[in-house]
């Protein structure tokens, strides 16, 4: 089942178009990665979602409602934490999701929520004294309260430290398995790549990409390379390139770097190499999320011609 469908979005402010026809499908039960470039219209799109901005053109359903009619609904269902989020100075942790659980008639422990974004320390301390790391993991446990079906975070890493930033994974990891879908927007690519069932790229107000981060590999022909430490002179293995499946070798330093299609590839570059006796260590380097962002905002995917600064560094918003 869809739990977000996006169909044809457009979104125009005067003379500047943020979305050009966004088409887009989240399925139930997965965790959806969402990355772009700054501009690229992520907030847009998020927006157009929960109902804090409406379409130019195009519609929107989440968990099968019209966010456009029936935003109480969506909203009732969905959990979120959305960049920029402001806390109650003068309230402390526990006020804070009291009052959350309190409005939306639910029966959460305040204290099993704390303690989930362990905040347990700073529970009864007003959270205007809270750093901008503690206040993002105060605005996740609000976002967890009642079990949402949908959870949608905007930049969750914001000011997390490296533990928090594990924190964080490990609760995306655990409301996948309770049966919720998460949309989790990010620039943050090794974190999206830790999670995400599958990704969406938006580029330029357009979606450049969609699938798992292994098909997108696989289509950019940026799959995996296979590092040999050669243990004699590689001119024997000068042929290597001819085997089936191998798409490009070189020889730095003494190893052979082969970009291979699949296993049984570098299964036959391996005894390739065994048969000259200059078989050493090898290991396999996968393509990050980050290369395959960077090729589909680069140009040299399907993403136009970008001049790829924002990508190269994972794109802020």
């Amino acid at each position: 089942m869809s739990v977000v469908e996006l169909d044809g979005l457009r979104k125009t402010y005067g003379d500047v178009t943020a979305l050009r026809g966004v088409d887009l499908t989240v399925e139930a039960g997965e965790v959806f990665g969402f990355l772009g470039p700054n501009g690229a219209g992520k907030s847009t799109t998020i927006n157009i979602m929960l109902d804090f901005a409406s379409p130019t053109e195009g519609e929107a359903r989440v968990l099968g409602e019209d966010p456009r009619r029936d935003s109480v609904a969506v909203r009732r269902r969905t959990g979120s934490l959305l960049e920029g989020y402001g806390v109650y100075e003068h309230l402390t942790a526990r006020e804070h999701l009291t009052h959350a659980i309190e409005t939306r008639g639910a029966d959460d422990d305040p204290d099993e929520l704390i303690g989930r974004v362990n905040l347990e320390d700073a529970a009864d301390r007003r959270a205007g004294g809270f750093s901008k790391g503690m206040k993002q993991r105060l605005a996740l446990a609000v976002a967890l309260v009642d079990e949402p079906e949908l959870l949608v975070l905007d930049e969750p890493s914001t000011g997390l430290d490296p533990n928090g930033a594990r924190t964080l994974r490990d609760i995306v990891r655990e409301e996948r398995d309770r049966g919720a879908t998460v949309f989790f927007s990010s620039h943050i690519l090794e974190q999206v790549e830790a999670v995400a069932d599958e990704v969406g790229i938006l580029y330029d107000g357009e979606i450049v990409a969609e699938d798992s981060v292994d098909n997108l590999r696989d289509e950019l022909g940026a799959g995996s390379t296979l590092v040999v430490e050669l243990t004699g002179d590689p001119d024997p293995l000068a042929d290597i390139d001819r085997i089936e499946g191998v798409r490009d070798v070189t020889f730095p330093d003494g190893r052979l770097e082969a970009v291979c299609d699949d296993a049984d590839t570098k299964l036959r570059v391996l005894n390739r190499v065994s048969e000259t006796g200059r078989l050493g260590e090898f290991d396999v380097h996968e393509a990050s999320l980050g290369e395959v962002f960077s090729r589909y905002t680069r140009g040299d995917g399907t993403g136009g011609d970008a001049d790829g600064e924002a990508a190269a560094d994972g794109g802020r918003r």
